[in-house]
């Protein structure tokens, strides 16, 4: 574990210490989780963000293709035999 030095309001300092008074737990505990919590619903998209998205996949298999399957399947195999060049690996 890191050791870590933070400055904190008066308010903010006052909401760590009740919350760990009440759930019993000590204040170090309480920032990892609430750090942990905090980042996890960064990791969420938005409502806004995931209307996008989906609008943008919906457009996307809308847009007829533009090349067979075959004429992908060779620019596939042209890519992973040069990225097979680039490592030194040989298929």
């Amino acid at each position: 574990m890191a050791k870590m030095t933070f400055v904190l309001d008066d308010s903010t300092a006052d909401a760590l210490r009740k919350t760990s008074y009440r759930l019993g737990k000590p204040q170090s505990l309480v920032v990892r989780e609430a750090i942990q919590e905090y980042a996890a619903s960064r990791d969420k998209l938005t409502e806004e963000e995931r209307q996008r998205m989906l609008t943008a996949l919906d457009q996307l298999l809308a847009t007829p293709p533009t090349r067979t399957a075959e004429e992908v399947d060779e620019e596939l195999r042209e890519i992973r035999a040069r990225r097979g060049q680039w490592f030194g690996r040989t298929e």
